[in-house]
């Protein structure tokens, strides 16, 4: 028989609020790397993974398979991955290193490389869900650098009007018209947020006395969350996770550890995050943590200590992905990945012509189904439409005069 979930707005936002889930992590059969970056595409089903010397792996499957590829221009050059971006259906990745951009269209088969003149090092990258829009930021290792954006999935770039400065993460909305990005330097670091898809940029109230790491955006660009690796505040060496829930005015500490944390990711809807740190520098047990109410409260997670330097989150948060650059004396690592069951909110909202039922792309495929008396359903045939701007499911359907019930079900 197979396996049937209802669905209620308010009964869900009730169910999920005030408490929080550690996630199970379970070793892929990825080989072991010295790992550098991981990214998902939105579902949770396409997975990459890229390390030194330019190694990437990819899953299709969730990390249950992993195929390491030898495309021969990646695998004749030198370096290795600092970041990866996926679009929302994984067909378009988009690699960087020092000063070279690889974009690939084909869910990594291939790539082409751009170089781009007057760059010191490439350390972050982000992508628009339809993978178009593009952000980079330069200047973490040897000197203050720019932002950079592009159209055309970094076929070409245009440096932006941010100031140049040591930056050392961004990230974007799904449509990249909101971006985040965040400094970090010998003396804190602070964070510049744009509204516009990169065109002017505003420094946000985030405190300047850490050395941010990174960063990360929900979908609609306003929940936002920055974790440091550093802090220069008396009697404490290691950094925090500060969250922000409007565009970065305000921003809030969390309640976490202090430790030098590496990467950070968020779902879709800002409610459910996850934060990895390079090392138990304070003597934790965990060097992974979850939180599934948009920060308020955090929880250990059951994966190895280790050197994480990078996460990764389906849309609705219930699959991650989580690389370690391997132990203190750099042997290599495995990659790990946590898988949870989806438990997608359905969202109704009519209106004079139709009426629209929504649910974040879940890590699960659902069926919706409509019922007129709770007993008898019937699967609705009019197909979810994706919507890039907040990485939502959508069924638009025509009113009628009947009263009428729906749920998402298991297939």
């Amino acid at each position: 028989m197979k396996a049937v979930k209802t669905f209620l707005s308010v009964g869900a936002v009730l169910m999920l609020a005030g408490f929080a889930l550690a996630q199970t992590w379970t070793q892929a059969s990825a080989p072991n790397k010295n790992w550098q970056a991981v990214a998902s595409s939105a579902d949770g089903r396409n997975l990459i993974a890229g390390g030194q010397s330019w190694t990437y792996c990819i899953s299709t499957n969730s990390g249950s398979t992993w195929t390491t590829n030898t495309e021969p221009q990646i695998g004749s050059a030198y370096g290795s991955w600092s970041a990866i971006a996926s679009s929302a259906d994984g067909t378009k990745f988009v690699g960087i290193n020092s000063s070279v951009i690889w974009v690939s269209t084909n869910s990594g088969l291939t790539w082409l490389s751009n170089n781009v003149p007057g760059v010191s090092f490439f350390a972050s990258v982000a992508l628009s869900a339809d993978g178009n829009k593009l952000v980079v930021v330069d200047g973490k290792q040897s000197s203050p650098g720019l932002i950079y954006t592009s159209t055309n999935s970094g076929i070409t770039l245009t440096p932006t009007m941010a100031p140049a400065n040591y930056w050392a993460s961004v990230a974007s909305s799904a449509d990249g018209t909101k971006l985040v990005s965040a400094t970090l330097n010998s003396q804190g670091g602070l964070i510049y947020a744009s509204t516009n898809s990169g065109l002017t940029w505003t420094l946000t109230g985030a405190p300047t006395n850490n050395g941010w790491e990174t960063v990360a955006s929900s979908a609609d660009g306003s929940k936002l969350v920055a974790a440091s690796g550093v802090a220069f505040v008396p009697g404490l060496s290691f950094g925090g996770v500060y969250t922000s829930t409007n565009f970065g005015m305000d921003w809030t500490s969390n309640n976490v550890p202090a430790e030098q944390w590496s990467s950070i990711a968020s779902s879709a809807d800002g409610t459910k995050l996850v934060v990895v740190a390079e090392g138990g520098h304070t003597g934790s047990i965990y060097s992974i943590y979850s939180s599934t109410n948009s920060g308020a409260t955090w929880v250990s997670n059951s994966a190895p200590l280790d050197t994480w330097v990078s996460v990764a989150s389906s849309a609705d948060g219930d699959i991650l992905v989580a690389a370690p650059v391997g132990d203190q004396s750099f042997n290599p690592a495995p990659i790990y990945t946590s898988q949870t069951t989806p438990s997608p909110q359905l969202n109704l909202t009519p209106s004079l012509t139709n009426l629209t039922l929504a649910w974040t792309v879940p890590s699960t495929n659902f069926v919706l189904q409509h019922s007129a008396d709770l007993i008898s359903w019937a699967d609705v045939t009019n197909p979810p439409v994706l919507n890039l701007a907040n990485l939502q499911n959508q069924v638009m359907l025509s009113p009628t005069n009947r009263s009428g019930f729906y749920r998402l079900k298991t297939p």
